[in-house]
C-alpha cells in the first residue's frame, strides 16, 4: 500500500452498551477500510461516572455483537486506556472513524480531531454520517431505557439485550 492510502483505520467508543448505530459506523468502516479495529475505551469517568459494564465486558459483548450481525471479517475488537492518538500509533492505524448523528456531535468531534490532527498529524478523522433510522440511537437512552424493564431490542442486538437484561435484574 502507498503511502497516500490507509489500509486501517480505529473506531473508537465506549460501547457501554454498542448499540445498532455502533454497528452501522463499524460496518461501513470496514466497507471503506480492509482493517478496521474497534478500541474499547475504559472511560472510567465519563459523563461523572463510570460506565455500567466492566471493561471487559464491553469488549465480550461487542464481539459477540459483531458475530452476530456478520461482521467479524476484517475486524478487530481491543480495550484500550490512554491517548486514542497513541493506541492508533501502536497499531499503525491510519485514521479514525467516528459516527455523527447531529451537530452537537460534530462540534465535539471536530475538537477531538483538531486535537488528535496536532499531536499526530498523520492521522486522518474520517466522519459518518449517522444512518437516519439509528440518529436518534445512544448507548445512554438505551441504559435509561434498559433499566426501566423497557424492550430494547429495537436498538442493540439480542445478545446486547440479554446482558442488560441480566445487569438490572441484579
Amino acid at each position: 500500500m502507498s503511502e497516500s492510502t490507509i489500509g486501517h483505520v480505529v473506531v473508537p467508543g465506549t460501547f457501554d452498551p454498542v448499540t445498532f448505530g455502533h454497528l452501522d459506523v463499524i460496518r461501513r468502516a470496514r466497507r471503506l477500510f480492509p482493517q478496521v479495529s474497534v478500541a474499547v475505551a475504559a472511560s472510567v469517568g465519563k459523563n461523572g461516572s463510570g460506565p455500567i459494564f466492566a471493561l471487559d465486558e464491553r469488549v465480550g459483548m461487542l464481539r459477540e455483537a459483531l458475530c452476530e450481525q456478520g461482521l467479524e471479517d476484517g475486524v478487530s475488537v481491543l480495550p484500550f486506556s490512554g491517548l486514542l492518538v497513541e493506541f492508533c500509533r501502536e497499531l499503525g492505524a491510519g485514521g479514525v472513524v467516528k459516527g455523527l448523528r447531529a451537530m452537537t456531535d460534530f462540534e465535539y468531534e471536530l475538537q477531538q480531531a483538531d486535537l488528535n490532527s496536532y499531536m499526530a498529524p498523520g492521522l486522518e478523522s474520517v466522519f459518518v454520517m449517522s444512518n437516519p433510522k439509528y440518529g436518534y440511537v445512544s448507548s445512554s437512552i438505551v441504559r435509561e431505557l434498559a433499566s426501566l424493564g423497557t424492550d430494547v431490542g429495537f436498538l442493540v442486538p439480542s445478545c446486547v439485550e440479554r446482558h442488560l437484561r441480566d445487569h438490572f435484574r441484579s
